[in-house]
Parts: C-alpha cells; structure tokens; sequence
C-alpha cells in the first residue's frame, strides 16, 4: 500500500516533470525524491515514469495509477481544508455563558483574544446570574460559565479561575475619596448601595460587614453590579463590589479604592462534568485566567 509521502512525491513529479522540481515543489532535496521514487517503483514493480529528454513522463500502464492518485489528492487538500477552517473555529457555534460582575470588563477582553485564534468562530453569548447556572449547563445550552461561585453539584464541575478581592466605590468628590484605603465601618456609616444579600453574589459582598460586626443595611439594593456602580456616580451612595466589574481603567463619577481589611473573592469556570470540552472551552477559560490575573496586577492590592 502506498503512503500519502509516496503519493505527494508521485503528484509532485507529474506536475513538474523532473525530479528537481518535484523537490522544489516539497521543499525536499533531489536525492530523497529519487530515493522515494525508487523504492515506490521496486515496491509496486512496475515503472511509473519513462525519461525523455531530461524530463520524467508517465508510461503507459502508470496512468490509471495517475488518475487515482489525483484523486487521492484531492481528498486529502479537502480533508487539510476542512481541519483548517475548524482551526479556525468555523462550521459551529460556541455556547457560553458569565456571570453580570465577570462580563462587563473581563469577559470582552478574553472574547477578543478568543476571536484573534479563532476568526471564524461563531459565539452566542449568554449573562447569567448564579441560581441560572446549573439549568443553562445540565441541558447543554452552553459549554461553560464563568462564574462568581463555586457551585456545589454533581453534575456540575467548578475550576479555579482568579482570586481577587472586594473594593470600596465613593462618589468622586466625595469625602472619603480622598484617603487611599477605607475600612468597613467607614463605608457602614454611608447611605450603602448593593446586590440583595440573599442574592448568592450579594451575599459574598455582605460577609465582610458581618465578620466585623458591622450592620450591612442597603439604602439602594440593586440587581447587577454596573447598576451599582452608575448609582454611586450619581452621588446616591456608596457601595462594595469585586475588582473584577471594576477592571475598567477608569469610571467616570466613581472613586475605587482599596478596603482596609483584607477580603477575598474567587472566581469560577463551571462545566458540565459528563461533557467533554471543546477546545474553545479550554482557550476562553486560559484567557479569562490571563485577564483577571492581569486586572489584579493593575490595581496592585492582589
């Protein structure tokens, strides 16, 4: 049986009639295409070209071998064809899904480079609140969400993205915009904008009230994160979010400042544990990783 090296260099002659210009044509040196010739010859036992001035041409009893060997080519360009277009992402959709405080600034900076490796990949986008999560992964919506908890399932696998920590939102202008780091009790005796404590994210934002037993009692209680943060521009208050909806370089009307006490906050890529990843899976979850260690870095208070 011939091998596809055997077949190229067969092809490679038809088309350019000498051995040297097979080799050219390869990128080869000449006498490894004599070498393949010889032994492809010796193993079929029969002479695929006749020299004729210089230049090989095709014997007789060689060309219905030639024309199947085109065909044979042919295959193979269509199947590198179509392993290069799914390089590049194309023929499908890739389903994901995040968190509100992951998608405003981190998650666009990962899609982008997702899009860079992958140009032709199509991508349907989802922005999902934790108690959505394990619906949107166990009926196979989507591939994987980039979460702000760890969610405890069996169905459900949770991977380490970046730990970062919460941050203090003022009012530019404002009183305690002035000071590097604020504590908590400052912020407590402030009118507090915030996520419902109930809520599994806002829950996260009121813990470090309760560890220092202070009273974490939401003046304004908002939904999502940016309309926390458009509140405290509007000068209605202050509130806690986590640096990563934070990770813009500047937000107009809003001074972040570090807290004094220290606090954490993790983040997650949540898959279904009985689907298999697809690669675009594992890239967007390495470049998430990669900008919210950048965001970290940033702000240096990680």
């Amino acid at each position: 049986m011939l091998t596809l090296r055997q077949i190229e260099v067969i092809r490679a002659i038809m088309l350019a009639g000498t051995v040297k210009g097979a080799a050219d044509l390869l990128g080869v040196s000449a006498p490894g295409i004599s070498r393949v010739m010889k032994h492809t010859e010796g193993q079929l036992g029969l002479r695929l070209f006749s020299r004729n001035h210089g230049r090989f041409v095709p014997t007789t009893e060689a060309h219905g071998i030639f024309a199947q060997i085109n065909e044979v080519f042919s295959k193979v360009e269509n199947l590198q064809f179509s392993i290069d277009a799914l390089k590049q992402g194309a023929g499908g959709v890739f389903s994901f899904a995040s968190a509100p405080s992951i998608s405003q600034h981190i998650l666009p900076r990962a899609v982008k480079k997702l899009r860079q490796k992958f140009p032709a990949l199509r991508m349907n986008i989802n922005i999902l609140k934790i108690e959505e999560t394990i619906d949107y992964l166990l009926l196979k919506k989507g591939e994987v969400v980039a979460m702000s908890f760890k969610i405890d399932h069996p169905g459900l696998t949770s991977h380490p993205l970046a730990a970062g920590r919460l941050v203090a939102l003022v009012p530019e202008g404002h009183a305690l915009a002035g000071k590097r780091m604020i504590s908590l009790a400052q912020l407590a005796a402030e009118p507090l904008i915030g996520i419902d404590p109930a809520d599994p994210y806002g829950q996260i934002l009121a813990a470090p009230f309760g560890e220092h037993g202070l009273v974490y009692d939401l003046a304004i209680q908002a939904r999502f994160g940016q309309t926390v943060a458009s509140l405290v521009a509007a000068n209605l208050g202050v509130a806690v979010l986590d640096e990563f909806s934070m990770a813009a370089t500047a937000t107009p009307g809003v001074a972040v400042r570090a807290i004094a006490e220290p606090t954490s906050f993790k983040t997650y890529a949540v898959v279904n544990a009985e689907v298999p990843r697809s690669i675009f899976a594992d890239e967007l979850i390495e470049f998430i990783r990669q900008e919210m260690r950048a965001a970290v870095v940033a702000r240096g208070w990680g």
